[in-house]
């Protein structure tokens, strides 16, 4: 799954461009995003989000370039790049890219109270699927010229951000013709029960689930981080609806497993979904899976099944399975998954 918060973090040092002597060139821009979407939250989070888009040197806004959306994993967003400017990792990618397949890299910010939205639309968290199609992806297109044939825009990510890249793009067919997943949530009889299933999480009290849901300066989340985790992801996956901000619980007052809410989890497992829908994916959209060989999460074991779903579909994909741990070599990892959907390879 992911937990930089727990685990290790997200936003991994380049080290594989930087051993291979290459300069960082990229240049970033840092974009206001007002988040009329995010407005009136019921978490009470800031609707206003900064947008970064790394681009090549000197490369300008009209300049017809693939377009990438990347959805940093829990926890994580662009703001833990922006001070790095074009040395940010995003930065390697871009230059590492340029010489043949030059694209723009637009790093999300979609955080929330718990961590992250699995960039879903929630009535417990917001709508951040919407933030992604309806301000994110129009804001983009209207400021950069992208190319008018060819696998742009990509919708991408690592973990949750992977989840969510998966979701968006079989949700929204018609705006994201190519997916890049790296290590994404799927799976979740393997990515998310070993988490449910843990102590900590199994001895949340009613009067702890209540505090996590209060008002916006009145809430307190737990300590434990992996009950933290937990919360945030039932507000993604089970909201309740006619009351925002308030969602379901995986155990009843008396720490009785819930098996009803489990199975609404399961109805949003990308590889449930796959395997119910045979036009889950188009003909003409790209899928680049991956999943390190030593996951921590085992994510990798959720994309090479989806992957063994898909390949025998219409569908064009791919799935490789780096060396390391869930959140090792992205840089490398991602440029991979690029030039594959990019019709470069």
């Amino acid at each position: 799954m992911r937990l930089p918060i727990l685990a290790r973090n997200l936003f991994p040092v380049a080290t594989l461009f930087v051993a291979a002597g290459v300069l960082s060139a990229a240049q970033l821009d840092v974009l206001d995003i007002p988040g009329k979407t995010l407005k009136d939250n019921p978490l009470g989070d800031p609707p206003a989000r900064h947008l970064a888009v790394f681009k090549p040197d000197n490369a300008k806004d009209d300049a017809p370039l693939p377009l990438v959306i990347y959805l940093p994993g829990w926890g994580s967003s662009c703001e833990d790049v922006i001070p790095d400017g074009g040395k940010a990792w995003f930065g390697k990618v871009v230059d590492q890219l340029a010489p043949s397949n030059p694209v723009r890299i637009a790093v999300v910010d979609a955080r929330s109270r718990y961590g992250g939205s699995q960039y879903l639309n929630s009535t417990a968290t917001g709508q951040y699927a919407d933030y992604i199609t309806e301000e994110i992806l129009p804001t983009l297109t209207a400021k950069y010229t992208s190319p008018s044939f060819g696998a742009s825009p990509v919708i991408a990510g690592h973990s949750s951000g992977g989840y969510g890249a998966l979701i968006l793009a079989i949700r929204q067919h018609e705006k994201f013709n190519s997916v890049v997943a790296l290590s994404p949530d799927s799976n979740f009889d393997i990515t998310h029960r070993p988490l449910v299933d843990q102590p900590s999480v199994k001895a949340v009290t009613r009067a702890a689930l209540d505090a996590a849901m209060g008002p916006a300066k009145e809430f307190r989340l737990p300590k434990d981080g992996i009950a933290r985790l937990v919360m945030g992801l039932c507000a993604n996956y089970v909201p309740i609806a006619d009351k925002p901000g308030k969602f379901e619980w995986l155990y009843d007052d008396k720490g009785q497993w819930q098996n009803d809410v489990w199975k609404k989890w399961l109805d949003l497992d990308p590889l449930m979904i796959v395997r119910r829908n045979d036009d889950a994916f188009t003909a003409t959209q790209r899928i680049y899976l991956d999943g390190a060989e030593q996951d921590e999460f085992g994510a990798n074991i959720g994309a090479k099944k989806i992957f063994m779903e898909l390949r025998n579909r219409s569908s064009s994909c791919r799935f490789y399975q780096p060396p390391g741990h869930h959140g090792d070599n992205l840089p490398d990892r991602l440029a991979r998954g690029l030039i594959f959907v990019l019709g470069r390879e």
